[in-house]
């Protein structure tokens, strides 16, 4: 597929338009601390703070975009989902917004403060032994009860909501009067990285794209290196969010298409990039949302030093036990 296939500049932004306030424009802020300047020297370095987004991680962009384009008796008849967490909550939150239900499957394993969150805004949840029965059950839910199943990462739709992410990075640098060399963006399916990659690229064609993943979930980094999409056996990362079990197509695809690299971050680098997130810049996130600082400090530290990098912070998704349990880890 060329790049002709996926979302245009003049398409991103159309739909950021209709998402309107359903979806917050995220704050963009360089991240100035003597801290950062002694691990990272002169390396000049944006956060895209998408924590901050409805629900607590960006996947509203993208659960929205689907779901606004359902007729009305799909609508009405619901949506079901996949998801460890964040995509369950936005499926709540959106299903909720838009005035129908979500079902939600999620592992066992999956954060209680998240399987809350999810029931706290309406959905029902089911839970399971693996992401793998998960998938299995969605399907038996759609079709018994007629519910859409909006996928967690994969699909055009999906990539054109997660475009807005980087379509505003660009915009928000460029207002502060400055230019990107670089961002680097965690994947876990591989769906956000898509879209981020897309747009930036469609804005900034001479800044690179640096997907990045957890050791243990590592199935864009092997799609890469084979040239097809892989699957996993097991997830083993400390970083759930980014716990895909399998690379899909067309998300696999869009990243061959528009990202420059994918590196991986061990769950200790993950840690360190949590820690420092927190001193420096405030900050209380998932492992998820520290992988693109874990990555800027660590594989990409000495390749990207001096350079204008910015960072997608993806998610805060979080209760404060686990988080300081990671912290002193």
């Amino acid at each position: 597929m060329t790049d002709t296939a996926y979302p245009t500049e003049q398409a991103i932004r159309a739909n950021r338009a209709a998402l309107g306030d359903l979806v917050v424009t995220t704050p963009v802020r360089r991240l100035v601390d003597h801290l950062v300047a002694e691990r990272l020297g002169d390396t000049a370095v944006w956060l895209k703070e998408e924590l901050f987004q409805r629900t607590g991680s960006f996947k509203p962009r993208g659960a929205l975009t689907v779901m606004r384009q359902l007729d009305a008796a799909a609508l009405a008849r619901g949506v079901t989902g996949v998801s460890a967490g964040n995509h369950a909550i936005s499926l709540a939150y959106s299903a909720r917004t838009l005035g129908t239900t979500a079902s939600v499957v999620m592992p066992r394993t999956a954060n209680a403060y998240r399987i809350a969150v999810c029931r706290e805004l309406g959905a029902s949840v089911e839970l399971v032994d693996t992401v793998h029965q998960a998938f299995d059950r969605v399907r038996e839910i759609v079709a018994e009860q007629g519910r859409t199943f909006v996928h967690p990462y994969e699909g055009p739709l999906t990539a054109l909501g997660t475009a807005t992410v980087g379509l505003e990075f660009i915009d928000q640098v460029r207002a502060q009067g400055s230019e990107l060399d670089a961002v680097v963006v965690a994947a876990g399916g591989g769906g956000l990285a898509a879209g981020v990659a897309c747009a930036v690229k469609r804005l900034s064609p001479d800044t690179r794209v640096f997907v990045v993943e957890p050791e243990g979930a590592d199935t864009m980094a092997r799609s890469f290196a084979t040239g097809e999409p892989q699957a996993l056996d097991a997830v083993r990362t400390i970083a759930d969010s980014l716990g895909a079990p399998r690379c899909e197509p067309y998300s696999f695809a869009m990243n061959r298409a528009f990202a420059d690299e994918v590196v991986l971050v061990s769950d200790e680098q993950i840690r360190d990039a949590m820690r420092l997130t927190f001193r420096a810049a405030k900050l209380v996130v998932e492992p998820a949302g520290a992988a693109a600082l874990a990555a800027l400090l660590h594989p990409l530290r000495e390749r990207l030093w001096g350079r204008r990098v910015g960072l997608v912070v993806c998610g805060g998704n979080i209760d404060a036990a686990t988080f300081a349990a990671q912290l002193a880890g």
